[in-house]
């Protein structure tokens, strides 16, 4: 049996099993019981019952995540490497490298204009109600903040090379390891090949070991979105939800949007039948939006561009981990819809320059933000910081965070593969070389 066939069998038992309908009914399942036991809903239990059901429905959900996390690492690194070392065409590489990232950097700003169309165009601060900003007026400013600190340019640009690989890997920063795996790729590919066939051997078992984990806990799922989606909803009610509902209908709008642009950039470009791309990255959007982290979304994402529509491997194996790690658009529209919305509030307007430096600063921020849940609502204290729109005011916005965090992870997870379906079309006549992935009838297949 096959490299490919190995990794193959899993996933066709999950898709046996319709992951993505047990996914949406255990989904459904999850916010229903928590609104029935939510102190804000139903209250069918007191306060700190729920509580106490919380942390309990939420354990599978742990588990999850923790199998996830435990190997994404080593999964990151395997992929990028064999995705650079592993494939003989060096050239076809470099194609994929030069096209890539102008995309990546494109896409973002894209989502950048797209929020900013969207805010200004609904403006939500405006129908914000003076008792809930009358409450934020009396919040300690290290809120959120404490976790925001100023670096000079040359600082951070000294700082994407990983001088401490190891401490890179205890911070969890994936931007370093996706660096490090990078220039380890780069130079096997100038190693004799006895040599350089005893390091991809070594990482081609490391990546089957990982996705072998990552299979047993896909079958964790479905009891993990429940309980995941049951103790958020539990928390937060609906309470948060109504007093700035009008906020939340502009990101999820700016959102919708940009999936709807992921969309037609994959019907036009890619030549991929809008209604078949849906159908095939459901499962990981679902996932995405469960677990509100692209990394522990990776996985699947990887096996859903491969498998399902029928990606070159070497494609995948380089451009969902990167993506995974700079390609965060929908973090990026949901900052700069939140940073506006804020200065709405406090009535601080914004010069055209000002603006413009928003754009910079969100894309900036956005590119290489750790793929784990919560981290935008740390990386919008810094771009606030930078506008002196006063921190206090993500009291305004945290209740409501996590919801909008799933939403946009989906976002991120789906351009993650839009942008896989753009470069296969792209390298189509490059790929001689690339070994090919067999697809079978019932996947999409591009025209």
């Amino acid at each position: 049996m096959t490299d490919i066939q190995t990794q193959s069998a899993p996933a066709n038992l999950l898709q046996k099993k319709r992951l993505w309908l047990q996914i949406v009914v255990a989904l459904i399942l999850g916010i229903t019981i928590g609104l029935l036991l939510s102190p804000q809903g139903m209250a069918l239990v007191s306060q700190s019952a729920a509580m106490d059901i919380a942390q309990w429905v939420a354990l599978p959900g742990r588990v999850f995540l923790a199998l996830i996390q435990m190997v994404v690492i080593p999964l990151v690194l395997s992929s990028i490497i064999l995705g650079i070392a592993g494939n003989k065409d060096t050239a076809f590489l470099k194609k994929v490298g030069v096209r890539i990232l102008p995309y990546f950097v494109t896409t973002t700003f894209v989502a950048v204009i797209l929020g900013l169309a969207v805010v200004y165009l609904i403006e939500p601060g405006n129908y914000v109600d003076s008792a809930l900003f009358s409450a934020i007026a009396d919040q300690p400013a290290q809120v959120v903040a404490t976790q925001v600190t100023q670096t000079s340019l040359p600082d951070k640009v000294a700082a994407i090379i990983p001088a401490n690989p190891t401490q890179s890997t205890l911070d969890k920063d994936m931007f370093a390891i996706v660096i490090y795996a990078s220039f380890i790729g780069m130079a096997l590919t100038t190693l004799a090949a006895q040599r350089k066939a005893l390091m991809i051997d070594f990482m081609d078992g490391i990546q089957s070991v990982s996705l072998q984990i990552v299979n047993w806990a896909m079958l964790l799922a479905p009891l993990a979105v429940f309980g995941l989606l049951c103790d958020i909803t539990i928390r937060i009610g609906v309470d948060a939800l109504i007093g700035v509902s009008a906020y939340v209908a502009t990101v999820l709008l700016g959102l919708t949007g940009l999936l709807l642009i992921y969309t037609l950039v994959a019907s036009f470009v890619a030549k991929v039948h809008p209604m078949a791309f849906l159908k095939a990255i459901r499962s990981a959007q679902l996932l995405a939006f469960s677990t509100s982290s692209s990394a522990a979304v990776m996985p699947l994402s990887m096996r859903t561009a491969q498998e399902q529509l029928g990606v070159k491997k070497p494609i995948v194996q380089f451009i969902i981990p990167l993506g995974a790690t700079i390609n965060m658009d929908g973090t990026a529209l949901y900052q700069v819809v939140a940073a506006i919305f804020l200065t709405q509030v406090f009535g601080v307007d914004l010069s055209v320059n000002q603006v413009i430096l928003l754009i910079l600063t969100t894309v900036g921020a956005s590119i290489g933000s750790p793929s784990t849940p919560g981290v935008g609502i740390v990386i919008l204290a810094s771009v606030l910081a930078t506008f002196g729109i006063p921190a206090t005011g993500i009291a305004l916005i945290l209740g409501v965070d996590r919801i909008l965090d799933m939403c946009r992870t989906v976002i991120n997870v789906s351009g993650d593969l839009t942008a896989c379906v753009v470069m296969n079309r792209w390298l189509r006549h490059e790929t001689s070389l690339v070994e090919q992935v067999q697809i079978s009838d019932n996947k999409v297949v591009t025209s």
